[in-house]
């Protein structure tokens, strides 16, 4: 489910808020011949332009675009921008009748709400989305666009040495998942005598955030979450507490629990397990899209990554890091 390569080589690039990723392109005096060669080419009537300065308008050509939103989908934008920056390095050798300007692709992580903003406010190109779009935000982004890249699902996950994993056999009932979360079961043993006398640390997500809100829809309902909760400022802030606290369970990303194997484990929910087959037929209930949005048509340079985004190479990399592609 994942790579170790893969994984050494975004580690610092998701301790990033923002990341640049760009190609290595024309020296400064290139770039000045190319500014000089543009602006005699201005000079030209409409019939002598040749076809790639039409490339270039600000509707059809941008070397450079932007995604934010949701930390969960971040790294994964990232690393195939980053195959597709070493793939191609400059534009023109993605399509020819694009200009000969460096590939250069922002990524920043700040949750699903704020990729939604940033589209609307028009600060960021593309929006980073880890969950189903509200009603509203439809309503409010302009010809919207979505890019359906692939889907994720909330474990229900606990410590490997949590007791809990061999004498519920790794299951857990929806309403057994309510009581602990929202802390009427208190201690471990209030679930079942014969586990400790230990009190059960629940950790969740920003409970604003889109994550939780996908859970609260899911599995809570109308009961809220206990106010003892460990909110943790990321997913995989959340994961760390749990490998690292025996008396943990939190809502770990199925992605994430793939790339930290053996270290968490996730519960069946009612007796169905959070596999790939059971996340893409819905019989597991604790999932979510993840989606890029944008408002309006692309540009050429922009339909040219997003293909990328939905081709095989990209595919694989989503599977790689632990996410379930779209079939």
């Amino acid at each position: 489910m994942k790579k170790n390569n893969l994984w050494m080589k975004l580690a610092s690039l998701t301790l990033l808020s923002v990341l640049l990723l760009t190609a290595c392109g024309p020296k400064a005096d290139d770039a000045k011949a190319n500014n000089s060669a543009n602006a005699n080419q201005a000079e030209q009537t409409e019939e002598a332009k040749p076809e790639k300065e039409a490339a270039k308008t600000d509707d059809e050509f941008k070397a450079q675009f932007t995604f934010n939103g949701s930390s969960t989908l971040a790294p994964v934008i990232s690393a195939i921008s980053t195959d597709f920056i070493e793939e191609y390095e400059t534009w023109d050798k993605v399509k020819s009748d694009m200009p000969k300007d460096n590939i250069s692709i922002y990524v920043s992580a700040g949750g699903s709400g704020a990729g939604v903003k940033s589209v609307l406010d028009g600060t960021s190109d593309f929006g980073m989305i880890a969950r189903e779009l509200k009603d509203e935000e439809r309503e409010n982004l302009e010809d919207l666009k979505e890019y359906k890249l692939g889907i994720d699902a909330l474990t229900i996950s606990v410590n490997p040495e949590n007791p809990i994993v061999e004498l519920k056999n790794k299951n857990l009932t929806k309403d057994e998942i309510v009581k602990i979360f929202s802390g009427e079961y208190k201690k471990w043993s209030d679930i079942d005598a014969s586990l400790p006398d230990t009190d059960i640390v629940v950790v969740t997500r920003d409970l604003s955030g889109g994550v939780h809100e996908v859970f609260q829809k899911k599995i809570m309902g109308e009961t809220e979450v206990t106010e003892s909760a460990i909110q943790a400022p990321s997913m995989g802030a959340l994961v760390t507490k749990i490998i690292e606290n025996p008396n943990a369970i939190g809502y770990a990303s199925y992605g994430m629990v793939g790339q930290n194997e053996g270290k968490l484990i996730p519960m069946d929910v009612d007796g169905v397990s959070p596999t790939e087959a059971n996340i893409l037929d819905e019989s597991y209930i604790i999932s979510r899209p993840l989606i890029a949005i944008r408002s309006g048509e692309p540009t050429a340079s922009e339909q040219a990554f997003i293909d990328y985004l939905q081709s095989d190479k990209g595919t694989e990399t989503i599977k790689e890091m632990g996410f379930v592609p779209i079939p």
